[in-house]
């Protein structure tokens, strides 16, 4: 057995999972009774296929718009570095079911953008690294699987 990890996705199989799916890590309790829940919004199979940086650079600023229309209490959302996902962090809310309903409707916006909002040197760290058109297609691709996104390790 490999030695335990302080990071939760470090202790992942990262060979036993299925993408696409999404997964709630855990629920970290703050010391006046708050809950953070952070999930793993998996895009890609690790080690087998990722995102490629202009459509997840612009998937990242759409979701990170436009989820906050559909849910009022999403504290970040952001892309993991191995380019596979993105990790959601939710105040005082643990439905995963109503999480999946959210991602669905900002994947869906994404697909009727007409721009990537912040994609300027004033509001965006690399602006020139943007591919509108790469982000609808990762949503479009996730969406298509929307029925397999609760099926973490796939079928047994």
């Amino acid at each position: 057995m490999a030695k335990k990890m302080n990071v939760e996705s470090f202790n992942l199989d990262h060979t036993k999972v299925r993408a696409p799916y999404v997964r709630l890590v855990g629920v970290t309790k703050g010391q006046h009774g708050d809950e953070i829940s952070k999930y793993d919004i998996r895009f890609k199979q690790p080690n087998k296929a990722h995102m490629d940086m202009p459509g997840l650079h612009s998937l990242e600023h759409l979701m990170a718009e436009n989820i906050r229309n559909h849910h009022d209490r999403v504290i970040d959302i952001g892309p993991m570095g191995c380019q596979t996902g993105f990790y959601l962090s939710v105040l005082n809310h643990s439905d995963q079911e109503e999480i999946m309903n959210v991602l669905e409707k900002t994947l869906n916006d994404v697909l009727n953008a007409d721009e990537v909002p912040a994609c300027n040197e004033v509001q965006c760290g690399w602006a020139a690294n943007h591919s509108l058109e790469g982000a609808k297609e990762i949503a479009s691709e996730m969406l298509e699987k929307r029925n397999e996104w609760k099926d973490v390790f796939g079928e047994e």
